[in-house]
């Protein structure tokens, strides 16, 4: 049974076990017996409590037939998998606007595996390499074929399906490029953007010289077998088919960009020490099956996947990096004759966005279905902190 302070909302049901209740039974024996940063306890902390007493929230009351329910505040930590909905459609339609009518081209790179010490080691030193190492060969790269500058979104992913540390970026790429002198657009050819065998073997060039570098001045520890290991061996760049249109790439980054390690919906069980979920096998034909950890393995997966606080999994490159992205993106509109995007609409409250950008309808009555939930009471905070918090 739950502590009170994380009894679920009046008319909430719980149909299976979700991250949280994991983390509120066994976290205090898995720090007892692990080393937990900082970071990783604060995203163990925040999970616990998302959208429980502890943050305090309000009542709300049917103005239709007079149903209550407590509606308890979110922890919005970017780890937690109850806090992305909002977050995600935000992002997304923000993204709308930027998006050109050409071709996307889908680039994954990864590391190799012989690094994930490293890299869990030095997460966020390695990690910003990575970034830069795949952007300066795209950028190389868009410079030699078009003789102009291409743009990207990369987006950060570290595991796979089982929880496995498997570090790669994720790349989408307009068909085309804008010229130097910003006076044309270049366009690429209808399937075929760069050559991945080329690409790979640049990026890990590239890749391992960055390394080296922060090894030489003493950033990160002395790596001269892992670096030796992978001139060895042949990198991956997987180039996907370019997506149709622009709502297809929408569709595929509200698939991947908001996403975190573990779905609560892929949690089948818990029991005695066990925790049973659902993956997806890419190696026998995506084919859906179960696993069963034991729950401090499950703790120690999932918390590999913590990043560092202030870290950005999501980065633009090229004509759409943040700093130039407007007048670029203008000036593409403008060579490739599209009227101006719509202007921004006006800022919306959490729960009217939510119900513009995804259709759940916070307001409406679970019980009868027809009324609207107001506001009757402030709910105060009822502090009741995991005994394995320390803050």
């Amino acid at each position: 049974m739950l502590p009170a302070s994380h009894k679920l909302a009046a008319g909430e049901k719980r149909t299976r076990p979700e991250l949280a209740d994991i983390f509120r039974q066994y976290g205090e024996s898995y720090q007892q017996s692990h080393r937990v940063s900082a970071c990783e306890q604060k995203v163990m902390r925040a999970v616990s409590v998302c959208r429980t007493q502890e943050l305090g929230g309000h009542l709300d009351r049917c103005d239709a037939c007079g149903f209550e329910r407590p509606a308890y505040n979110s922890c919005r930590n970017r780890h937690c998998p109850k806090c992305q909905s909002l977050a995600k459609a935000q992002w997304l339609e923000k993204q709308t606007s930027e998006l050109l009518p050409v071709g996307y081209f889908h680039l994954v790179f990864t590391l190799p595996h012989g690094l994930n010490r490293l890299i869990l080691a030095h997460k966020k030193i390695v990690l910003d390499l990575l970034f830069k190492a795949v952007s300066e060969t795209l950028l190389e790269f868009g410079q030699r074929r078009f003789g102009g500058q291409i743009g990207f979104i990369a987006v950060l992913h570290t595991w796979d399906q089982t929880l496995k540390d498997h570090f790669h970026l994720h790349c989408l790429v307009p068909s085309g490029a804008l010229s130097f002198d910003r006076r044309r657009w270049i366009a690429a050819r209808k399937n075929f953007l760069f050559p991945v065998t080329a690409l790979s073997q640049v990026f890990r060039g590239r890749f391992l010289a960055l390394l080296q570098q922060a090894c030489d001045k003493g950033k990160i520890s002395p790596a001269d077998n892992e670096i030796k290991a992978s001139r060895r061996k042949n990198w991956v760049v997987y180039a996907k088919k370019p997506f149709g249109s622009p709502q297809k790439v929408l569709d595929y980054l509200g698939r991947y960009t908001h996403r975190v390690a573990l779905s609560n919906d892929r949690i089948l069980d818990i029991e005695d020490g066990q925790v049973t979920l659902s993956y997806r096998d890419r190696k026998d034909e995506d084919r859906k099956k179960t696993m069963t950890l034991e729950a401090q393995e499950f703790i120690r997966r999932f918390l590999l996947h913590v990043l560092p606080d202030g870290f950005m999994r999501i980065r633009h490159f090229g004509f759409l990096a943040n700093r130039t992205k407007k007048q670029a993106l203008a000036q593409c509109r403008k060579l490739l004759d599209l009227d101006p995007p719509p202007p921004p609409c006006s800022k919306l409250s959490a729960k009217d966005s939510l119900l513009k950008l995804t259709g759940v309808d916070l307001f409406r009555c679970p019980s009868c279905q027809k009324g609207t939930m107001i506001v009757i009471a402030e709910l105060p905070r009822i502090a009741n902190s995991p005994q394995w918090d320390s803050s």
